[in-house]
């Protein structure tokens, strides 16, 4: 099953605009890269005279989650699917939107989530055979733009979210990433998920560098290489070279600077005691 495809139909069946965002560069300066489906659409949640309904399927890259990659759901780029409406569709409405599209494409949540201070959210899923829990995390901001969010869990992983910004609009997020791997009980490994990203950061302009977006690329790279997950691009092979030439300096400096912290080694010589 094509989850894009499916998701592409049912938008239109249901006369909602799709469209596809496979950049993961950030619409705004508040982050290095594409968090979330919502980013482009801040200026909608703003303007109070703003209304209109859409969908999409937006790349993102989140570096949080960088410890976690390899435990089969943490991810670092993935797909974000989204719904975002702005003071026109109510949180039962999306509720019953989401419930008709997971059951679409064969998926039935084994609970869902809703906040403490939301009790009434509960009698949305009342006509669904699933069960209710409470959270007190179910809140959601980007930094600017907020609010109470029901969330939606298969096999105890959390497939998708939405969020009712400013108690007025919705944003919806599904991770196709997530879902797939529920339908397919396919996790993706570490190896995957640092070629995956790589691969994405290039097909989207990024070049390594010492700054920024560059210097995330060139770390993703080195941690390619410590994890002997090998990449078949130039930028690959110049950096492992130049780690190479690092180990080197490292091996020989290692004993005069024993005392040194980490801080001092990547000031001082560019040596990230982390990745060695």
């Amino acid at each position: 099953m094509n989850i894009t495809e499916e998701y592409k139909s049912y938008c239109e069946e249901n006369n909602i605009n799709f469209k596809i965002d496979g950049n993961i560069k950030s619409y705004d300066e508040t982050t290095l890269f594409c968090p979330a489906g919502m980013q482009q659409f801040k200026s909608f949640f703003k303007d109070e005279n703003h209304k209109g309904t859409i969908s999409n399927i937006q790349s993102c890259l989140r570096l949080n989650d960088i410890d976690e990659i390899g435990d089969g759901t943490h991810l670092l780029y993935f797909n974000m699917i989204g719904f975002f409406s702005f003071r026109e569709w109510s949180v039962p409405q999306a509720i019953d939107y989401w419930m008709g599209f997971l059951k679409r494409i064969g998926i039935d949540p084994d609970y869902v989530t809703i906040h403490p201070d939301k009790p009434e959210w509960s009698k949305y899923y009342d006509k669904y055979d699933v069960e209710v829990r409470h959270d007190e995390e179910c809140i959601w901001s980007d930094g600017e733009i907020g609010g109470y969010c029901t969330e939606f869990y298969k096999n105890d992983i959390e497939i998708g979210n939405i969020v009712n910004p400013l108690n007025t609009c919705i944003d919806v997020g599904f991770g196709l990433e997530r879902i797939e791997m529920v339908l397919n009980n396919t996790p993706k490994s570490k190896e995957d998920t640092l070629k995956e990203t790589v691969f994405k950061m290039i097909e989207s302009g990024f070049e390594p560098g010492n700054n920024k977006q560059g210097y995330i690329l060139k770390k993703l790279l080195r941690l390619c290489h410590k994890n002997d997950v090998v990449i078949d691009h130039d930028f690959y092979r110049d950096e492992v070279v130049r780690q190479e030439k690092i180990l080197v300096k490292w091996e020989r400096l290692k004993d005069k600077h024993k005392d040194k912290p980490k801080e001092w080694w990547w000031d001082t010589h560019g040596i990230d005691l982390d990745l060695i």
